[in-house]
Formats: C-alpha cells, structure tokens, sequence
C-alpha cells in the first residue's frame, strides 16, 4: 500500500520489460484506473502512479470476486 510507487519497482517487481508496462499503464490511465506523474527530479525525469478511487474501488471488487471463486471451489473433486 502506497500512495505514489515509482515506475521502476513496480517493472521489476512484476519482471516486465519498461514497454510492455508503459502499454499496461496507458491503458489502466485510459480506464480511469490510475494517474501518472512525470516529475523532473535531478534533472532525471520520474515516472510515478497511483491508484485512483475508481481503480481502487475496481481492485478491490476483482479481490471480492476472486476470494468469492476461492471459497466457492470443491476441494473434495481434487486429487493429489
């Protein structure tokens, strides 16, 4: 949980190449999801995002969904 988080953890946390998320972020920006900064800070240009409440409230509603699937599944029909 953070407010703002810097361009470059999130790629490498998620082991992305800094194109394929700049296309995830444009279109997450696109959907209203997140906001991003571009601060000059050093004379180095910063990218940072953020979530915003729409994207925060769709976030948690994909958590809901997915722990609703979770709690939902027959564990008995799994074998080992």
């Amino acid at each position: 949980a953070a407010d703002w988080i810097d361009f470059s953890f999130v790629r490498d946390q998620l082991g992305l190449s800094a194109s394929a998320l700049s296309k995830q972020f444009a279109t997450l920006e696109e959907a209203g999801y997140i906001t991003i900064e571009r601060p000059v800070t050093d004379r180095r240009r910063r990218v940072r995002v953020r979530l915003t409440t729409t994207g925060r409230k769709a976030f948690h509603g994909h958590v809901a969904a997915l722990r609703e699937i979770v709690a939902g599944a027959d564990t008995s029909s799994v074998s080992s």
